[in-house]
């Protein structure tokens, strides 16, 4: 689609291999595990003890603390990250762009749950007086982190949140993209947070059966494309990016990562968790991205990819890749940092493109790590990166993110020149 180009000058990263984006890039190169017993709850009596949680973070060095006490968990972390990509891209200081063409789309896929439980907890084992936190509905509601970024920084354009499960961040990055595309603002921070990992977070998913249960070995549990794959480990975090109209990046001198090229969403409507078994709504978003993008699959260098480590997603999308890619394919480096991250739902889809900005950036792609026994249904001529990182050019490189209710987003990003 034809329109102002759109780039990469701000990124912030706060996952459980690194809390700022340079340790989260050295975690993904050194293919580092994020997974760990739990340590937020008592989770002796869950199918699942382990998840990979945040590590060493105080949210008081980066909020006041009264200011803290009126903010679910992932508004923290969506406030602490964004400030990172804001200051990264040179933004934070006043009259660094005009607030009313600057706004914030971010996105969760489940935003307070850490709130909704201690409130509706503390309400059943009272008396039965309606005993509430004024916060309680603006510490819940997923749109209220994007709110809370606009404050803070002064941004009066576009603002509001997406949802749509483990894609939510793309769409909001999308969305992103599009409105500084279409002119109608020149800056935009986007991406999303999560803060899934308690009770109801870990129980939920259990009961869907959706969760590695490997509680003997958790740094080896997110093991994408193998055939003892028993599903993801949740995580926690958030990602942010600036994303900037090309010519207003020049003027201001900005640092310029990488042109985000393309994004395209499609729909399975097929089955609320299952993926289309051949993978065609899958295959249809990545087809739609490369035509937003005005390239050809041959462009197109590295993906990273949902791999979840389920043991129908993971199949469903490689046949995808192979459709759409077909013999480039084998060209292709394939592999999936939810090996090393666990799964941020809302917000992996941020995550998941910053590792493909850097990848692009520095010409490395992150591995696919827990590879031990290769699946006879995933075609073992694809080079899926295991084991260690590799370095190559990236001309280009896709992220792919689906969500329960057959929600798929792709974005392209590219060398910048």
């Amino acid at each position: 689609m034809a329109g102002r180009r759109v780039v990469v000058t701000g990124l912030g990263a706060l996952t459980p291999i690194g809390n700022t984006k340079e340790e989260y890039w050295q975690g993904l190169c050194s293919g580092r595990s994020g997974a760990a017993p739990i340590t937020r709850f008592d989770a002796s009596k869950f199918k699942t003890q382990f998840a990979c949680e945040l590590k060493g973070l105080d949210p008081l060095q980066f909020l006041d603390r009264k200011e803290a006490r009126k903010l679910d968990s992932f508004v923290q972390y969506a406030l602490i990250c964004a400030t990172e990509a804001v200051e990264d891209a040179g933004l934070a200081q006043a009259g660094s762009v005009d607030p009313d063409r600057a706004g914030v789309i971010w996105a969760s896929g489940i935003g307070g749950l850490d709130t909704l439980i201690q409130e509706i907890s503390e309400f059943a084992l009272g008396d039965g007086t309606p005993r509430f936190n004024p916060f309680f509905i603006p510490k819940v509601i997923i749109d209220i982190a994007a709110g809370h970024i606009s404050i803070k920084f002064g941004f009066r354009g576009p603002n509001f949140a997406t949802v749509s499960a483990c894609a939510s961040s793309t769409h909001s990055m999308i969305d992103a993209f599009n409105c500084i595309r279409d002119g109608r603002a020149d800056v935009i921070v986007t991406g999303g947070s999560e803060a899934a990992v308690n009770v109801a977070g870990i129980g939920g998913f259990n009961a869907m059966h959706a969760l590695s249960t490997r509680n003997d070995s958790p740094t080896t549990a997110s093991r994408p494309f193998d055939k003892e794959r028993d599903g993801f480990v949740l995580g926690e975090g958030a990602g942010a990016l600036v994303l900037e109209e090309l010519e207003h990046a020049k003027a201001r001198g900005a640092h310029i990562y990488a042109e985000l090229a393309g994004g395209a969403f499609s729909a399975d409507a097929h089955h609320i968790t299952a993926p289309h078994p051949e993978g065609l709504g899958a295959s249809g978003v990545m087809r739609l991205a490369l035509q937003d993008a005005s390239m050809n699959p041959e462009e197109v260098d590295y993906i990273n990819v949902h791999g979840t480590s389920t043991p129908l997603g993971d199949i469903a999308e490689v046949v995808a890749i192979k459709k759409v890619f077909g013999d480039h394919a084998y060209n292709l480096n394939i592999s999936s940092t939810k090996s090393m991250t666990g799964h941020l739902l809302g917000a992996a889809g941020a995550i998941e493109t910053i590792a493909c900005v850097l990848a692009v950036q520095h010409g490395i792609v992150p591995p696919t790590i827990n590879h031990f026994t290769d699946d006879p249904e995933i075609d073992s001529n694809l080079n899926l990166t295991f084991h260690t990182a590799q370095h190559r050019t990236i001309r280009a490189a896709l992220c792919n993110t689906f969500g329960f209710g057959g929600h798929n987003a792709s974005v392209i990003v590219k060398k910048f020149d």
